[in-house]
């Protein structure tokens, strides 16, 4: 018989896993709500354990300056080898969850850095609401209009890609083809010459835009 799927809180440090929501749901009307998906380097190797040119993936560093400017944060360290598009659909039916308690869509973000941008892409075509807001960083190709079809933008969608890195670039062609309603579209190329390695870095110069965003200023002033 298969298990039930259950999602299992790894951090004392986050706030909540994916389910007990009514354990972390706030009264105030104006508070916002993060997922975060990680890089696909958390999945397949401890914390504690150095890419070997981009350095540590400061996971918690990242979930926590999400913390002090009071967002509601939930993420996990996902199995190695999660099926994207499967665990796409698991957070939908979080966000679904959350939205039927009351929270408006726009004050819930999900964010994704690599992996965790194509899974938060997938969110975005299952989810269809127009009102949720989206950042995937470092997560698209060009040739992924090919190989990964099935994809359709939908919602307030910001994209951040590094110059200097071949796994990301702008994916104004995804926006383009996307047959679902994107309310607001906005594109941040960075030059830290840090490559893929960019999004392994708690740093201000993609996490500020994403609290933006967040925080519903999608003008990024």
């Amino acid at each position: 018989m298969k298990k039930p799927f259950r999602l299992i809180p790894f951090l004392l440090l986050t706030l909540s896993c994916f389910f007990g929501f009514s354990q972390t749901q706030s009264n105030n009307p104006n508070q916002a709500y993060i997922f975060f998906l990680h890089n696909k380097f958390i999945e397949e190797h401890d914390l504690n354990e150095a890419h070997p040119e981009y350095g540590k993936a400061e996971y918690n560093e990242i979930i926590n300056s999400f913390k002090a400017d009071n967002f509601i944060v939930f993420s996990e360290k996902r199995k190695k080898n999660t099926n994207a598009a499967r665990y796409a659909e698991k957070v939908v039916k979080q966000i679904n969850k959350l939205i039927k308690e009351g929270v408006k869509p726009n004050k819930i973000t999900v964010i994704g850095t690599s992996m965790g941008g194509y899974i938060a892409q997938y969110v975005s075509t299952y989810l269809a609401n127009p009102e949720v807001n989206f950042v995937f960083i470092g997560s698209f190709r060009d040739i992924d209009i090919e190989e990964i079809p099935d994809i359709n933008f939908c919602g307030n969608i910001l994209t951040i890609y590094e110059k200097s890195d071949v796994l990301g670039v702008s994916a104004i062609k995804r926006k383009e083809t996307s047959k679902l309603k994107v309310n607001h579209f906005k594109e941040i190329e960075l030059n830290t010459g840090l490559k893929h390695g960019f999004l392994f870095k708690a740093s201000d110069g993609w996490i500020v835009p994403c609290k933006k965003w967040a925080n519903g200023n999608y003008e990024l002033n």
